[in-house]
């Protein structure tokens, strides 16, 4: 079952990419990038939408899409991995 949770609350202080003043500092995530493949965020994430809306993965590592095929965008589902026709 995934853990990811749209939410209508703004992100940082008045929408801004900025986290809030009231925030307390965080230590850095980790970020990975594999060949062909999606980006890797330790986890829990919060992803701010184009639209203002955030969706939040509690997972502890969350593959974000790069290729925008995925029907979980921008979360990654391996649409980027080649498909391979049944012999048989």
């Amino acid at each position: 079952m995934s853990t990811h949770k749209p939410s209508r609350e703004p992100f940082g202080s008045a929408g801004s990419a900025e986290p809030a003043e009231s925030a307390v500092e965080r230590p850095a995530r980790r970020v990975a990038q594999e060949r062909g493949g999606p980006l890797l965020i330790e986890g829990p994430v919060e992803f701010r939408h184009e639209d203002g809306t955030t969706t939040r993965s509690d997972r502890p590592v969350v593959a974000l899409c790069t290729c925008r095929r995925s029907k979980h965008f921008p979360f990654c589902d391996t649409s980027h991995r080649p498909r391979r026709r049944d012999e048989g």
